[in-house]
């Protein structure tokens, strides 16, 4: 019953946030800050564009450690969490509500526990992290720094909102809700593989395409991979054909076609409203 009244007040809310042109300050700070907005076709500036204005019309954003909150902050962390949400119908992070950021890395509060049943509390230095109750935490400066350099590999938003959509289910456990049913069976036997060849591969000191960070778990493998599948699509397919296939069908998008076109090739402007 809550989802039948919701629904009309979240699509009344959404047409309103996407009623009025896309602003030339935000387009500014695309350019400037997330380049591969650049490259890609103009359906999907277009469509990432209307995503932006219902992402920061609809979370709620907050600066900690005196970071002072700016559109310049909003935007580039709403363009590579919506990056994610291309083709995927009214996908929205339903479970995510606020996206606090740091100026820098920040110190967060561990608690661990040992084989025999010690508990030890310390402090740890993070760069961002994703919460199951409706939180992602991110450092500025790395936000900056994944969406500036987009053939690296490492990307702090795309890393911390995979783990949002992997937790749609409750669970971070590398398997998020996939689109069809039938893809399961493959995910789970893909993905398990290729997390037991990156555990291997890190355990010889070998160099790999994918973060030594992925072979931590199964849910920080998925969150690795989502930013290779983006970042260096071409050696992630080369390499890995079978789970760039399934990201690809997952993401509804090959990343491999952005960086076979021209930068600007498709510019939408200001018409990129109504």
């Amino acid at each position: 019953m809550k989802t039948d009244w919701l629904h009309p007040v979240r699509t009344w809310r959404r047409r309103r946030a996407t009623s009025v042109p896309f602003p030339r300050e935000w387009d500014e700070i695309l350019a400037r800050n997330f380049p591969l907005d650049a490259r890609l076709p103009e359906r999907d500036r277009k469509e990432l564009r209307k995503r932006i204005q219902i992402f920061i019309a609809e979370k709620h954003f907050e600066g900690l450690g005196g970071l002072k909150l700016t559109d310049e902050v909003r935007v580039t962390v709403a363009a590579q969490a919506c990056l994610l949400l291309l083709h995927c119908g009214e996908k929205d992070y339903p479970r995510l509500s606020s996206i606090l950021v740091y100026p820098t890395a920040y110190k967060a509060r561990e608690v661990s526990r040992s084989a025999d049943g010690l508990v030890t509390e310390g402090e740890e230095v993070r760069l961002g992290e994703a919460w199951n109750l409706g939180a992602v935490v991110l450092s500025w400066h790395d936000v900056q720094f994944g969406a500036g350099d987009y053939h690296d590999g490492s990307n702090l938003v795309l890393h911390e909102f995979a783990h949002q959509l992997d937790m749609e289910n409750n669970v971070a456990n590398g398997a998020p809700l996939l689109p069809r049913r039938s893809m399961y069976v493959a995910w789970a036997r893909v993905l398990g593989r290729e997390y037991e060849h990156l555990r291997q591969e890190v355990e010889k000191n070998h160099r790999t395409i994918m973060d030594r960070y992925g072979a931590t778990n199964p849910a920080e493998f998925f969150a690795v991979a989502t930013e290779t599948f983006f970042e260096k699509p071409a050696q992630l397919h080369d390499r890995h054909p079978e789970l760039y296939e399934l990201l690809r069908e997952f993401y509804r998008q090959d990343p491999r076609s952005y960086f076979t076109r021209p930068p600007g090739a498709g510019s939408p402007g200001s018409e990129t409203a109504g």
